[in-house]
């Protein structure tokens, strides 16, 4: 298949999130996400003729918080670490003209930096791992909107049965910018 990436060849895209509604306790704020991802390719054991499966080995991205003095604080989303296995995929669901999904299967670290008060920053990690879900006619993507598949709740490490933020949604472009 000439459509699949090689296996081990490393593969980084920028991304773009535009308007990310972001629920910070009880404040809603939108925010505009920049950064980048860099996937590995590995084979999918379960289906190595229409799909490879996908080890993030770079993924981080982050927005300005604006805040009510004209100062402002960031957001900072880093992966937690490479992937010790490939769980994101990329699988051909059509050969001609060629077609794609590719789920990116995230887990990672949110660190809100506040704007102004000039307090510890908050740090927080995915309750469970963020699903981006994109449909492709080529890959790498160049500009695809991904979305998630669910909103992701993200919890505070020291008390994990408590959602601090929600990401709900994540409309981001993946590749080509």
């Amino acid at each position: 298949m000439p459509y699949l990436p090689p296996i081990g060849a490393e593969i980084p895209c920028s991304m773009l999130a535009i308007n990310t509604p972001l629920q910070i306790r009880t404040s809603l704020v939108t925010v505009d996400f920049r950064g980048g991802i860099k996937h590995r390719v590995d084979v999918n054991p379960n289906d190595p003729i229409n799909s490879v499966r996908m080890r993030t080995v770079g993924f981080k991205i982050s927005a300005e918080l604006p805040g009510e003095n004209g100062d402002s604080g960031t957001i900072t989303i880093e992966q937690n670490d490479v992937d010790v296995e490939a769980k994101s995929l990329l699988r051909m669901t059509q050969n001609f003209p060629p077609k794609y999904e590719n789920i990116m299967v995230l887990d990672f670290t949110m660190v809100i930096q506040q704007p102004g008060n000039g307090s510890e920053p908050l740090i927080l990690t995915t309750k469970d791992p963020a699903k981006l879900i994109g449909t492709l006619t080529q890959y790498p993507p160049r500009g695809d909107l991904y979305q998630l598949q669910n909103p992701v709740d993200l919890v505070d490490l020291e008390n994990p049965d408590t959602v601090v933020a929600t990401i709900q949604k994540l409309p981001v472009k993946i590749g080509g910018l």
